[in-house]
């Protein structure tokens, strides 16, 4: 049912790479007034925090009305839209779109050089030279965790190592009542979030090397490294009993009242979990943010880049208000402060957030773009094996073989892996 569904998914992006472009039209200038539709992930915080940004932007531009469109499989639906005209005026660029898509469903913001003398991260969303999309907010790479729980467990040091990482989680199911580890199974994004951690061998040419390999699971590789440290946690039984019934909302319960310990999410979550654990009566000093147990030659590292970007419908009525959103958005919303997360804004602000990094010594780094011309090869390779690199579904086949639903071991899924990718390279050339 797995493969099915991926087969799907790289359908999908065949038929959309087969659209024509819209029309020319005349960009972004223009007045700014009307009514935009703004898409969003955010069915959390919607109805509140968002109707402050409306208000706030439309008495900074009279005449304009925002209205939000809050979409809970927001990959899945909004992928699906994109086959129409229909996908609001502004709305975050879905991570199965491919660069050299971006032209046939997003108005160009401007040329890189352009972009970034004001905006952080913005090649990760370009082709040919213009950027597409402007960050909500930054991350960084790491493990959201409870240290009271933590603590209870008699580990006190950061973990430096996999192994390391493991007698921890043993320690607190042997010593707490807490579950060592939560998947979020699921609701399966949460699982995209091990793809994240890409920086963690220091190497910035992480993404590009990947699309030269052909056995990127071989022992000491990074998705070795980190998918084994997963499939691990689960074979070992220190995840929860039953990863079908996982749930998102729920876990940010769990983890800040300390019946769940650890977390792998990027920093944007450090926020969501301290205020889970305010609202079970604990205080948010409870929930610590570690780097991924990996370092080289005693440094850890952690990937910091861009979240979704905010992107104008190329089919949009009213570009004009959708651009002076998308630049309100970035530099006057205060979103990203507000979550913890790294303005998008290079000029911007650096978040009191990621204190626990600082202590640590954590080193941040930037991967580095794939070159010009090859700005599609990842996704290229990736839809052809049909591995979701950035999806849920090979990380819940993962697991399902290592709690034992699934047939097969973590060599053999491995190997499997690696020959696919291997295969897809060749086609792909």
């Amino acid at each position: 049912m797995a493969m099915k569904h991926i087969a799907g998914l790289a359908v999908v992006a065949v038929a959309l790479a087969g659209c024509s472009a819209a029309p020319a039209d005349p960009g972004t200038d223009g007045e700014i007034t009307g009514e935009i539709t703004v898409l969003t992930n955010r069915t959390d915080i919607v109805d509140t925090v968002f109707q402050d940004y409306k208000a706030e932007f439309e008495a900074a531009y009279p005449g304009t009305t925002v209205n939000f469109e809050a979409i809970t499989d927001y990959e899945g639906e909004v992928s699906i839209r994109l086959n129409t005209e229909d996908y609001g005026d502004v709305l975050l660029i879905p991570n199965s779109v491919t660069p050299d898509q971006f032209p046939l469903f997003f108005e160009p913001l401007g040329t890189i050089d352009e972009l970034s003398e004001t905006y952080r991260f913005v090649e990760e969303k370009s082709f040919d030279g213009n950027g597409y999309g402007v960050a909500i907010t930054g991350n960084a790479q790491g493990i959201v965790y409870n240290k009271t729980v933590w603590e209870a467990a008699g580990v006190t040091e950061l973990p430096t190592s996999p192994d390391e990482f493991l007698d921890a989680l043993q320690a607190i199911a042997d010593n707490t009542d807490a579950i060592p580890y939560y998947t979020n199974y699921a609701d399966g994004w949460p699982l995209t979030q091990w793809s994240g951690n890409r920086g963690i061998t220091g190497n910035v040419d992480e993404s590009i090397d990947l699309t030269q390999s052909d056995a990127p699971w071989a022992s000491g590789e990074y998705y070795e490294i980190t998918d084994g440290l997963l499939y691990d946690i689960v074979a070992a039984g220190l995840s929860e009993e039953d990863p079908l019934t996982t749930n998102w909302e729920e876990s940010k319960t769990l983890i800040g009242s300390g019946q769940v310990a650890t977390m792998v999410l990027g920093s944007w979550a450090i926020t969501q979990m301290r205020d889970a654990a305010v609202a079970a009566g604990g205080s948010a000093d409870e929930i610590g943010y570690m780097p991924f147990p990996y370092q080289v030659d005693g440094t850890f590292y952690s990937t910091i880049g861009g979240d979704y970007k905010n992107a104008i419908n190329v089919n949009s009525d009213n570009k004009a208000t959708a651009r002076a959103w998308i630049e309100w958005f970035a530099a006057e919303s205060g979103y990203a402060q507000s979550q913890g997360g790294l303005s998008p804004l290079v000029d911007g602000p650096s978040p009191d957030t990621l204190g626990d990094f600082d202590a640590a010594g954590v080193q941040y780094i930037e991967l580095a773009p794939a070159p010009a011309g090859s700005e599609s090869l990842e996704n290229d390779i990736a839809n052809t094996a049909e591995i979701d690199l950035w999806g849920p579904i090979y990380r819940q086949q993962l697991i399902d073989i290592a709690r034992g639903a699934a047939d097969g071991d973590k060599e053999s899924f491995f190997e499997q892996l690696n020959q696919r990718w291997a295969d897809a390279r060749a086609q792909v050339g």
